[in-house]
């Protein structure tokens, strides 16, 4: 969560993003004619947006390199004006995602270009979003009536496992999914399997192994099932893996495509690991870190644990909370220097413009030595009932943070721990906080994973975690010579 997230509040849920699944395609219409100017306005209204709203823009080297492969790849979709009409951004985001908005505007988190490894698949993850700007696949979603839908990954089942289908269901969903970096538009599965096949055809244009489209998915797929099974879910995160579904059904269809096409192309490995050797990891403390089950902020100086099961995703606005027995989000908002007010205030954003939510009553107390004020409100769903709960703490004269939790009714107490755990943090506490990065490494003689590995700036996993960022299946072995991924603290 950004310090800067007062300023960040105001973005809605205008997001014209991709998602993305397999499935069977319809024909792909031509993608000669050049971006209209209605379409570069369009893209340029929403781009500073998402920028925000994914930790912004990062520049330098890496980012120039992305850049310049994106352009490449654009390229090859035969806009007429596609070198000079798109936008390539590299986010400072710790999601793995990539998409892309009307008018030539395409983006990629640092945190997804981690996960690859030679420029073949950075080719390929950029060309599949050109794939949805040459198609104009956000242009038809509008035609059919389906803007403005709303995915986060396991956050949107507020709206469907505790919250059904109601109009109250939708507008709580809408209001936790708003600031956790994760609002899209869904594209369907005929579009999405058509940016697949133009992101193959763009590699093969270019001289890269097609076959990269297949692998970086795969590397997905293998990060999600870590990721699920350190977390103890199941395999199904809120991040690009997610708004484009099951990657691990997609390898092979991509592989089949890419084999039937023609086998050969560059895929530039060590010039892609030089180039991003260096690049941040995880979250960056500017926005707070999740270490384990605790989430700390060395520059707002909080902290808080989340309860045991559950796991958190780290937004620029909020850091969202998840997990079987509920959902709950930590932001901010404007603060006037009453608790009880903008606990009111937080219940009325959450309801929306037409609803009444309000708290049954609300109670003061102290955490840890902070001013607190609490509220439990509870919404009535068909034939079932939610809790609703709003935990603030004042942390100044002009600033509060607080709580958003929905639980099945009766319920709320799921969060206690979490909402007894708000702290401030220490000086030192907070200057201990380090990043971070990764570093691109020669195998030397006498190497191996498991040594390389111990390498690697995690207190467990450490094998594995090196084995999937590396793309290394159970039975690879390192050769001398070889560059390999570690991810290890930025000092």
């Amino acid at each position: 969560m950004a310090r800067n997230v007062r300023k960040m509040l105001a973005f809605g849920a205008a997001s014209l993003t991709l998602a993305g699944c397999m499935g069977t395609g319809e024909s792909i219409p031509s993608a000669s004619a050049p971006i209209t100017q209605s379409e570069a306005e369009m893209g340029a209204q929403y781009h500073p947006q998402f920028l925000a709203e994914f930790g912004g823009a990062m520049t330098g080297s890496q980012a120039q390199y992305v850049e310049q492969v994106g352009k490449n790849i654009a390229v090859q979709s035969g806009l007429g004006n596609a070198r000079e009409s798109f936008t390539v951004s590299l986010l400072n985001s710790p999601v793995h995602n990539a998409f892309a908005v009307p008018g030539g505007y395409i983006y990629t988190t640092r945190q997804l270009v981690t996960l690859m490894n030679n420029e073949a698949e950075l080719a390929g993850v950029l060309g599949h979003e050109v794939g949805h700007v040459a198609a104009r696949h956000s242009q038809r979603r509008q035609k059919a009536a389906t803007t403005n839908t709303l995915v986060g990954g396991g956050l949107a089942i507020l709206s469907g496992l505790l919250l059904g289908d109601s109009q109250i269901g939708q507008t709580l969903s809408r209001g936790f999914l708003q600031g956790s970096q994760l609002l899209t538009l869904r594209f369907s599965r005929q579009q999405e399997l058509e940016a697949d096949d133009l992101g193959i055809q763009y590699l093969g244009k270019a001289g890269y192994d097609r076959r990269a489209m297949a692998t970086v998915l795969a590397s997905l797929a293998a990060q999600n099932a870590l990721d699920a099974r350190l977390a103890g879910r199941n395999a199904s995160v809120p991040e690009w893996a997610s708004t484009h579904p099951d990657p691990a059904s997609r390898v092979q269809g991509a592989l089949s495509k890419a084999n039937a096409a023609g086998t050969g192309g560059v895929t530039n490995r060590d010039t892609f690991l030089t180039r991003i050797d260096g690049l941040l990891y995880g979250d960056d403390p500017a926005q707070g870190i999740i270490e384990g089950s605790t989430f700390i902020h060395p520059e707002l100086m909080l902290a808080f644990t989340a309860p045991q099961g559950f796991y958190m995703v780290n937004g620029t606005r909020a850091v969202s909370i998840q997990g079987q027995g509920g959902q709950a989000q930590m932001t901010t908002a404007t603060y006037a220097g009453n608790l009880e007010t903008y606990v009111r205030q937080q219940f009325a954003a959450l309801g929306g413009q037409n609803s009444q939510l309000a708290p049954a009553e609300i109670q003061r107390t102290t955490v840890n030595g902070l001013p607190a004020v609490y509220g439990t409100a509870r919404v009535n769903n068909g034939n079932s009932q939610v809790d609703v709960v709003v935990f603030a703490y004042e942390f100044g004269r002009n600033q509060a943070f607080h709580f958003s939790a929905i639980t099945p009714a009766g319920k709320a107490g799921t969060f206690n721990s979490m909402f007894q755990s708000m702290r401030r943090i220490s000086s030192a506490e907070a200057g201990a906080v380090v990043p971070k990065k990764l570093q691109v490494v020669t195998v030397a003689r006498g190497d191996t994973v498991a040594t390389l590995a111990r390498r690697m700036a995690y207190p467990s996993a450490q094998e594995e975690r090196f084995r999937v960022l590396n793309a290394l299946s159970s039975n690879d072995a390192l050769t001398p010579g070889q560059k390999v991924k570690l991810v290890v603290r930025a000092r």
